[in-house]
């Protein structure tokens, strides 16, 4: 991957919790990191964060997509852009 200065891209979306505050999902890319996590995950406001290397984040996003799709068909919320942010 080719880097340029000021890479780091932030990406965001809401799920819906009924009556509750909606829940933040957010991911950070950031190539330049000087150690090996460029891709940083965070859920909510608690303790669900993680940082994963490209390897580990592309083996999530696998499993995560073949096992979300035996719970049905996609929300309604999830069809949407989502514009990485630089901040």
């Amino acid at each position: 991957m080719t880097t340029t200065p000021n890479t780091r891209r932030f990406y965001r979306l809401r799920a819906p919790n009924g009556t509750d505050p909606d829940t933040a999902v957010s991911v950070r890319v950031d190539p330049d990191r000087p150690d090996p996590y460029p891709v940083y995950l965070a859920v909510g406001g608690g303790r669900r964060r993680m940082y994963l290397t490209a390897d580990e984040a592309w083996t999530l996003w696998r499993c995560l997509s073949e096992a979300v799709v035996t719970l049905g068909d996609p929300p309604d919320h999830i069809h949407t852009t989502i514009r990485p942010a630089g901040r």
